[in-house]
């Protein structure tokens, strides 16, 4: 690890403005991805300003209904908080499927926003990566691509993004909050605050540098009643998605009102599957419809040696998803 000065922030202004003054200036937090980085000389810093003195802890209830939970509260806290559990469980699912227990006592919600891919090229200096070393190639795409994306990847990089809370952020229409060196707060709908890789795969997310998220803000909604998060993996305790779907319905009777898909461990960002909630809207949930809504979106799928697989796993997952939230009793 190289050397890095390290300063403690106590408000949310100065810290804002020390990582802005720096380029090579990182906002510590948790450090469960930040410090690996570091371990593995992929992160650079000259600077860390940790941040958890910041008061950005609390998880309340929203002006408009719904929930914000601060940018610096646990995982395991966020999980397990009532309003979550009882209005949000999609949400509580999907952090309890995520990395261990210990882990997740020490992640905040806005690092989990934050971290980085696990592709095996990004984290090997040895190996060409455009999202660690822009211009130098992508070691994936002709190399060991089983874990890499089918949606939305390019020429430049195919890794996906890791976190199993942002998917069911996604699904969940929640919206980033954010303060800048200006000292204005400002909002960012979940599905523009992370980026498809395009000819710029070393900018994982839309915000400017030194830019603190402080909130996250869930919209109330009918969903709890019948949401599930479904995570397939290689093994049941501590692995990444080979491919994870949050899915929630709100129920019209016997006819689906509306819904909300979105696929992890497919695409550089958590991907929201249009196509199957578009197709599902206005009819019934039967084991039928659910296969056409999956086919709906998983026929733009795209695999690379390795990974094709995951065109056909994804199709079962969405299905699986989707039968397992209409027959959840909330």
């Amino acid at each position: 690890m190289r050397p890095f000065k390290y300063s403690k922030a106590n408000d949310a202004a100065a810290a804002v403005k020390s990582v802005s003054a720096n380029k090579d200036a990182y906002f510590l937090a948790g450090g469960t991805n930040i410090i690996d980085l570091m371990k593995e000389d992929v992160a650079r810093p000259d600077e860390l300003i940790d941040i958890n003195r910041l008061n950005l802890m609390q998880i309340k209830s929203a002006k408009n209904g719904g929930v914000s939970i601060g940018a610096l509260a646990k995982n395991t806290d966020t999980a397990n908080h009532p309003l979550v559990r009882q209005n949000y469980p999609l949400l509580t699912q999907a952090i309890l499927a995520g990395a261990s227990g210990q882990i997740r006592n020490m992640a905040t919600n806005g690092g989990n926003l934050l971290q980085r891919t696990r592709c095996a090229y990004f984290y090997d200096t040895a190996m060409p990566c455009n999202k660690r070393e822009p211009n130098s190639g992508c070691g994936a795409l002709e190399g060991i691509n089983r874990m890499h994306a089918i949606f939305g990847w390019s020429e430049k990089c195919i890794a996906v993004m890791p976190s199993d809370m942002c998917v069911a952020l996604a699904a969940l229409d929640a919206t980033v909050k954010v303060q800048g060196a200006d000292g204005k707060e400002r909002s960012i709908a979940f599905a523009d605050f992370h980026r498809l890789p395009e000819n710029s795969p070393e900018k994982d997310n839309n915000l400017a540098h030194g830019e603190l998220i402080t909130a996250i803000e869930i919209p109330k909604n009918n969903f709890a009643a019948k949401s599930y998060y479904v995570k397939v993996r290689d093994r049941a305790s501590y692995a990444f998605a080979l491919v994870s779907v949050a899915a929630a319905l709100e129920m019209n009777g016997n006819k689906i009102k509306q819904a909300r898909v979105a696929m992890g461990g497919v695409a550089h960002k958590p991907w929201r599957a249009f196509e199957t909630e578009k197709y599902l809207v206005g009819k019934e949930a039967t084991d039928a419809v659910f296969i056409e809504a999956a086919n709906a979106e998983m026929k733009n799928a795209r695999g690379f040696e390795h990974n094709k697989f995951k065109i056909e796993l994804g199709r079962r997952a969405i299905v699986r998803a989707l039968s397992m939230a209409i027959s959840s009793k909330g």
